[in-house]
């Protein structure tokens, strides 16, 4: 026989005797049996809080035995520090004003040292006259649930941290709109001034040397973070150095500042090139890398001082992650001094410091120069970066030339390069005069 829509009835096959059996089982059950083996826990306790009856599972949940604990424990005594203070404050006071309590979220200690998350439920048993007689406790595991809340929670806050960096970004964007539109002319004024500030605008006129000097600022409306000086540091021994810091903007001002200025002080306690990016290393990383915001520099410094031939000058140079400096030689060559080895100033404790030396002979020039002029995009898509190929290719089809002739052909190369120059750029000549030339101080040239 079918039921309607065709779909067949169970024959009788005897299933119906066998699930009587099942509940019959059920119902033989002890009442003990049920309380012991509980899916959860089970603890009655006097009004003070002493245990008089706790079940297997519960015991077995906390790793405790049933002799030590009857009689001898209070219900504060299984639970955390946390929770022991929750009890005592909260849980108890509420327990005796309203007589029960439901899913209160606890932990309770494990023997093993561990911690257990527990839902409990209480609820006061009375007299027939109403005297609170004992307190009646289910404890419930929440392991499982206290990690799926605390997931939830750790993707809540994920989320509302996003949705946070985000509404900060484009208020602080809509911010930085509003303030360059209104403010704009004023801050390239000063941002102006202020750069001046960081770089001098002249070199001094050094004995038996000529020099030049280009620096060209990405944007107007941003603080460069290319750096270069020139000094004496006692007798006919002149220091000079060009780097490139992290950043642009104010920190990147800062920095700069603190560079420039460390460099000059080091190198008047100690010339070696060496020693001078070594203490700056030192510097940079107790004052940002230490205190958990790294800041850094690519650096090169040099000694530049008459030789042992008359007319010539010997340069020693130390680098710290910098590109190799360019010689261009009076024969009609050019030729990279490199300083392998060198590694970025203040990221590490102790950065090692790559070191070269070079004599400059009467018609020689020595070029530095930042990474912003190899790094120019060049190609129909702006897709191919220049490169020290072709920056020595370039050098070698001008050498030989004098430090003004060598900075003047750059300085129209960045202009070639258009909007593909998007980074600073600073550029520092220094040569031996071919012939015998009055000596005159290098202008600074900001672009």
């Amino acid at each position: 026989m079918c039921r309607t829509g065709g779909v067949p009835e169970p024959a009788d096959t005897g299933d119906e005797a066998s699930t009587n059996a099942a509940f019959t089982a059920l119902l033989e059950d002890s009442a003990e049996d049920l309380y012991e083996s509980a899916p959860c826990g089970y603890l009655s306790t006097m009004m003070d809080g002493t245990i008089a009856k706790i079940n297997t599972t519960l015991l077995n949940w906390l790793g405790l035995e049933r002799e030590s604990t009857v009689g001898r424990k209070r219900f504060p005594d299984l639970l955390t520090v946390g929770g022991k203070l929750y009890h005592e404050t909260h849980f108890a006071p509420l327990l005796r004003m309203q007589g029960e309590l439901r899913g209160i979220a606890l932990e309770m200690k494990v023997r093993s040292g561990g911690r257990l998350p527990v839902l409990v439920s209480s609820v006061v048993k009375h007299s027939t006259e109403g005297e609170p007689l004992l307190i009646r406790t289910t404890v419930f595991d929440a392991s499982d649930r206290r990690a799926y809340e605390e997931e939830l929670l750790r993707r809540r806050q994920e989320a509302e941290q996003a949705r946070a960096e985000a509404e900060r970004a484009r208020l602080e964007a809509e911010e930085a709109r509003r303030q360059a539109e209104t403010d704009r002319a004023r801050l390239a004024d000063a941002l102006a001034v202020l750069q001046q500030s960081l770089v001098p605008t002249s070199l001094p006129a050094v004995p038996g040397l000529e020099t030049a000097v280009h620096y060209h600022t990405a944007s107007p409306d941003r603080l460069g973070g290319d750096f270069y000086d020139l000094f004496s540091v006692g007798g006919d021994r002149w220091a000079f150095f060009l780097g490139d810091v992290c950043g642009k903007g104010p920190e990147a001002a800062s920095l700069t500042s603190l560079t420039r200025y460390t460099l000059r002080a080091a190198a008047h306690h100690d010339p070696d090139p060496a020693a001078a990016l070594t203490t700056l290393n030192a510097v940079l990383h107790e004052r940002y890398t230490a205190s958990g915001n790294p800041r850094y520099c690519t650096c090169i410094f040099g000694t530049v001082e008459p030789g042992a031939d008359h007319g010539h000058m010997t340069v020693r140079l130390a680098s710290g992650g910098h590109p190799p400096a360019l010689l261009l030689r009076a024969e009609g060559h050019a030729e990279f001094l490199p300083t392998p080895g060198g590694m970025l100033v203040g990221v590490l404790p102790s950065a090692p410091v790559g070191t070269a030396q070079a004599t400059l002979a009467p018609g020689d020039t020595l070029l530095l120069y930042t990474d912003g002029l190899t790094e120019a995009r060049t190609g129909p898509g702006r897709g191919d970066l220049y490169g020290e190929d072709a920056l020595y290719a370039f050098a070698t089809d001008r050498a030989p030339a004098p430090p003004r002739q060598v900075i003047t052909a750059l300085t129209g190369l960045l202009e070639s390069f258009g909007d593909g120059l998007d980074d600073d750029t600073a550029l520092l000549a220094l040569g031996v005069p071919a012939t015998p030339s009055p000596v005159r101080p290098a202008t600074n040239r900001p672009r």
